[in-house]
């Protein structure tokens, strides 16, 4: 990812992603469909998936102490930020002990619960809620942090002209097991070529990719923390 200006202005944000929406033959109308697709699975899976995601809650809420969900700010569509839910899976604060927000396998601040949880992706299914609202889709690029906006070189910004998603082309293809910067290429690959099929191979093989518990964890953080590229102090438990 090459350096470049970390912000676009809105006005910039806007006709860049016109010129995105007219790019393709009846790529708007695709858009509408796919919100209307996206709502009306995710109303059924929340339906299908509830009594699931109450015995998380109360395994989450009595294991350790905390909230039941995590919140927490990301980039969204033309990178406008929103609220997106997860289950908790670490102790309570972790996000201002040991790595911050990046985590590994064998991280310390995981609680049991929670890495059974992340292996399964079981933690994502609140994201549920926010493909409802309109802030993600069922499949699109995965959303990061605000902060990291200043990584993103003008191409790579082009993951943010699709809301992001639950699961994602990257998501299927590797996932965290990939570099970085081979995730950034997955996901701008997905928004030049996105259609429907694109989006139902993605669904289809993101089951699989759930039960064979690919790229959990980026194995990058390992390495960094390993080499003492990491300045916080080791994550109290108590």
């Amino acid at each position: 990812m090459a350096p470049a200006s970390a912000w676009w202005s809105s006005t910039r944000w806007r006709r860049l992603h016109k010129i995105y929406l007219d790019s393709r033959p009846n790529l708007r109308l695709y858009w509408i469909v796919k919100r209307v697709i996206d709502f009306s699975l995710a109303l059924l899976a929340l339906t299908i998936v509830s009594p699931l995601m109450i015995v998380i809650a109360v395994a989450v809420r009595s294991s350790s102490h905390g909230p039941i969900f995590f919140r927490q700010k990301r980039s969204g569509l033309l990178a406008r930020t929103f609220t997106i839910y997860k289950f908790r899976t670490m102790v309570n604060g972790a996000i201002h002990q040991g790595t911050g927000a990046d985590t590994y396998k064998g991280d310390p601040r995981i609680t049991p619960i929670g890495n059974f949880l992340r292996e399964y992706h079981l933690d994502e299914l609140p994201q549920l809620f926010n493909v409802i609202k309109g802030d993600m889709s069922l499949v699109g690029p995965r959303p990061l942090l605000p902060s990291n906006l200043e990584k993103y070189s003008d191409a790579d910004k082009r993951r943010l002209f699709l809301l992001p998603g639950v699961t994602s082309w990257a998501t299927v293809n590797g996932g965290l097991d990939n570099l970085e910067i081979e995730r950034f290429q997955l996901e701008t690959w997905y928004v030049d070529r996105w259609n429907f099929w694109l989006d139902l191979n993605v669904l289809l093989r993101t089951f699989p990719t759930v039960l064979r518990r690919d790229g959990v964890y980026d194995e990058e953080v390992r390495r960094d923390l390993e080499n003492g590229h990491y300045a916080q102090s080791k994550p109290k438990l108590n």
